[in-house]
């Protein structure tokens, strides 16, 4: 059973400008890290302690990569300071999981490829990063490709907008699964497609793919006829009811209750064969003035594990 906390070590996923009407989320995509290893090591070692087996490591252009170095933030971690992280985290009981964010609305950290989307340039350096990636990572049982909010209205802000739609959409989402199932990995992906395209997704989503659906709000029920929120609970049944295996996905991004709540309902909608475990998102920067919000993240999938987790596991 996976409990797992995903934790930024890049944070340019959001945009590429500074938004003022954007409140105090820092969307706009910076020159450096935004990662602060004091919040890091004891993030860590209260995971550890609170049952947690899994971290989901956005990684974006925070790694010296040699493939495209091009990409790389310049204080951005060596292949050697990344493999040390990855053996401390695994010295904790703590499997590290990779996550690189293809979602033309998340890929600001691909500097100039993410202008390049569906050309040869940019499917050769997708396949370039995954496999430096998986092998960075010594073949991990799984790679994220997030592939979230591709929409539109999400990049309304952006000062260059582009959205795949239609037969693009799978077809660069089934390159990238082949590059990560090329290396022997299994391919994990945000399902939030399925909300506006259902019998598009149920019919072309792979099984092999794992399956995040993410819902952060408080209540599972009681939402009127039409509400968005309808789709985004009634997706986790419905990823049950077609034989996807799932990894349901909650957050206190915006409340406290949201991830404890998550994992209640999913136990009880979700068959045990598919529910593959939890994992919480506290979309905050690693950074020291993101310290509480990190640290009640943890406490609320802890007390979770506790409830849930079998004895010794």
């Amino acid at each position: 059973m996976i409990w797992a906390n995903l934790l930024h070590l890049s944070f340019n996923m959001w945009g590429d400008r500074d938004d003022p009407d954007n409140g105090d989320r820092p969307i706009v995509a910076l020159p450096h890290l935004r990662f602060d290893e004091s919040l890091w090591n004891d993030l860590l070692a209260r995971m550890a302690g609170s049952g947690f087996n899994m971290v989901v490591l956005d990684l974006g252009d925070a790694v010296q990569y040699q493939s495209h170095p091009e990409i790389s933030l310049k204080d951005a971690w060596s292949p050697d300071k990344l493999r040390a992280e990855l053996a401390k985290m695994r010295a904790l009981g703590l499997e590290p999981i990779p996550k690189l964010n293809f979602s033309t609305a998340h890929d600001i950290w691909l500097g100039e490829y993410s202008r390049m989307v569906s050309t040869p340039t940019y499917y050769r350096v997708v396949r370039d990063l995954i496999r430096e990636v998986c092998a960075l990572f010594d073949t991990p049982r799984l790679f994220h490709l997030g592939m979230d909010e591709e929409t539109a209205s999400h990049q309304r802000r952006f000062a260059y907008a582009v959205m795949r739609q239609h037969e693009l959409w799978w077809h660069d989402l089934f390159h990238m699964v082949a590059a990560v199932e090329d290396s022997g990995v299994r391919a994990w992906i945000w399902s939030d497609y399925a909300w506006h395209h259902p019998e598009e997704f149920y019919r072309q989503m792979p099984k092999s793919v794992l399956q995040s659906n993410w819902f952060y709000d408080t209540a599972f029920e009681g939402f009127p006829e039409g509400h968005k929120n309808v789709i985004r609970v009634q997706t986790y049944r419905d990823l049950e009811a077609h034989g996807y295996d799932q990894v349901p996905t909650g957050s206190n991004y915006e409340n406290d209750v949201n991830m404890e709540a998550t994992v209640e309902f999913c136990t009880a909608n979700v068959a045990p064969e598919r529910l593959k475990g939890f994992l919480v998102t506290p979309w905050h920067p690693t950074l020291e003035s993101s310290r509480e919000h990190h640290l009640r993240a943890v406490e609320q999938l802890g007390r979770s594990i506790a409830a849930h987790a079998p004895a010794g596991g």
